[in-house]
């Protein structure tokens, strides 16, 4: 079922957590913020919104790289309940994507809940104070391949982010996948 997050939550400061990586080692999530900002990417490994932008998502994060933002990416699904959302299964996820950023399992799902992570993929852009200026999606494409017109909407918004401290004020939300939570004990 399709998830749509609500709109920015200007200022909101981001939160710090260390998470296991499909490298096999402890990460915290601040230790990928570039001088300008840091992107929070909340994606799985089942999801064909996620699927269709994935190697997308690597190229905005190959071209922000350059302008002191950093990304991370957190798959906080129930792996129980969708077994293809495993930490074995982002390990491979992550290497046929050919990620050139951390892919970090928020297995207690403690991470999504604490950000209000709605759907996969959720994207949120801080700047380098940390203070979220940007939610919302990829691109217009959603789970189809994009055009070659197609607007960068991440990429745009984080390069004003990394020259300016700021997001735009008009900002398109994201649509995925719900995320699949736990059920409560």
């Amino acid at each position: 079922m399709a998830a749509t997050p609500p709109i920015c939550d200007f200022g909101w400061k981001a939160v710090n957590a260390k998470l296991k990586g499909t490298d096999g080692a402890e990460h915290a999530i601040f230790d990928f913020a570039g001088p300008n900002g840091l992107v929070v990417a909340f994606i799985c490994n089942h999801c064909p919104y996620v699927k269709a932008v994935a190697e997308r998502l690597v190229r905005d994060a190959e071209d922000l790289a350059p302008l002191g933002v950093g990304i991370v990416a957190i798959n906080a699904n129930d792996a129980t309940a969708y077994p293809e959302d495993s930490f074995q299964n982002m390990q491979a996820f992550a290497a046929r994507h050919a990620f050139s950023f951390p892919y970090l399992h928020d297995e207690d799902q403690s991470v999504a809940r604490s950000y209000g992570a709605v759907c996969t993929p959720d994207f949120f852009g801080f700047n380098g104070d940390l203070q979220l200026q940007y939610r919302g999606r990829l691109d217009a494409s959603r789970a189809q391949p994009a055009g070659p017109d197609t607007r960068r909407d991440l990429f745009e918004a984080m390069k004003q982010v990394a020259e300016t401290g700021e997001g735009p004020r008009d900002q398109t939300p994201s649509m995925g996948c719900s995320i699949k939570w736990k059920d409560a004990a």
